[in-house]
């Protein structure tokens, strides 16, 4: 007596198997990057629901002005980022980026430490539309242009 499956039967399996397989790997893959994922969030979205304590979140607004201040360290810096409708204070230990300043938009990587202070990690500054690098500010404009295209 033979117990030899169908070809039909064969190719159920073998379907079976595959949809299986795709959506462990999908399953896994949603797993290994749910660390990495961090959601974006505003000073007044911020205080209105706050992320839970050591979550990694990214904090994006405007650097008040004359809320820069260096701690006793040396290293540390402390700031207040906002929105117009609500403040949060900032703290980052690191290199600034070239176009921190006071009264332009960042954005900040870390978390929400217990007292209500927001520590990041990493900070990106933005720039305004109006931003010319460094290495061209001394340029006029057709001289800037000119080296643009030189690069392309």
């Amino acid at each position: 007596m033979s117990t030899r499956i169908k070809a039909k039967h064969q190719r159920l399996v073998l379907v079976v198997i595959a949809l299986v397989a795709l959506v462990g790997a999908g399953l896994l893959a949603a797993w290994a990057l749910r660390s990495q994922a961090s959601y974006f969030f505003v000073p007044s979205e911020m205080r209105e629901a706050p992320p839970s304590v050591g979550q990694a979140v990214r904090l994006g607004g405007m650097v008040e002005q004359g809320s820069i201040k260096t701690l006793p360290d040396g290293v540390t810096i402390s700031f207040v980022v906002g929105d117009g409708k609500a403040r949060m204070p900032v703290q980052y230990a690191g290199i600034l980026p070239d176009l921190f300043v006071e009264g332009s938009g960042v954005v900040a990587e870390g978390r929400l430490n217990a007292n209500g202070v927001f520590v990041a990690d990493n900070l990106l500054a933005k720039h305004d539309e109006n931003y010319v690098p460094r290495e061209l500010e001394h340029m006029t404009a057709a001289q800037a242009d000119a080296a643009v295209a030189e690069t392309r």
